[in-house]
């Protein structure tokens, strides 16, 4: 059984359109974060390395196809356009320009996740960390489980995207602000909560953090190398 999660950003801004590809995508065991400008998953890219980027050609501010003329070759991230119904201009200069599908609106919820489904399979991304082991925990994004010695913790979708960027950046100090992006979360008090969830979830004494620790006026780290 492959139990492969993958993380799409839906990157419109039509809120309406964003709320109903979240709710398809959710039904199908996808994670789903959106951005309503480019600007926005500019910052939500530099924070999160997605599986799959779904993005609407017509937006304010900057456009789908300016956003992935700036950030394809760095990314290597698959992307689907969604475009106007009649647009083929754009649709191909979406493709020339490093798109990988396209599917006009209105579309059909069942067409734009075999869609997805295609393309993860051609591409799925094997190269980051997802299973982690030190000392007595284990760490399965996949799953999103967290076995330490005799006892097995569930990790909510929210505990996955914080790991995950900690896991593939051990060392690195993530800010409040960091975190918040991460997770669409403004609320620093809020953040603190998580963190000590985690803890309670992977220390030995959570009260004394050895791997997911505090540097004090800067954020949070997770040593685990």
């Amino acid at each position: 059984m492959d139990d492969f999660i993958a993380h799409i950003l839906v990157v419109d801004d039509d809120e309406g359109i964003r709320l109903l590809v979240k709710k398809y995508l959710n039904e199908n065991n996808y994670l789903v974060t959106t951005a309503d400008t480019a600007e926005n998953a500019d910052q939500k890219i530099k924070l999160i390395n997605f599986d799959l980027i779904i993005l609407d050609i017509m937006m304010p501010g900057k456009s789908g196809l300016e956003f992935i003329k700036e950030n394809k070759k760095k990314l290597e991230t698959p992307v689907i356009l969604l475009t106007a119904k009649g647009e083929a201009i754009e649709r191909v200069q979406g493709l020339e320009v490093g798109a990988d599908d396209y599917l006009p609106k209105p579309f059909e919820p069942r067409e734009l996740i075999l869609r997805i489904q295609n393309i993860l399979d051609k591409t799925k991304k094997n190269n980051q960390k997802r299973v982690v082991e030190f000392e007595s925990v284990k760490i399965d994004l996949n799953k999103q489980l967290i076995f330490k010695k005799n006892t097995e913790y569930k990790i909510n979708n929210t505990e996955k995207i914080i790991l995950e960027k900690m896991i593939n950046n051990p060392g690195k100090t993530f800010s409040r602000e960091d975190i918040g992006l991460l997770i669409d979360l403004d609320k620093e008090r809020s953040i603190d909560v998580i963190i000590t969830r985690l803890r309670k979830k992977i220390e030995v004494s959570p009260k004394n953090p050895k791997f997911l620790q505090t540097i004090r006026g800067s954020g949070y780290v997770l040593w685990i190398e």
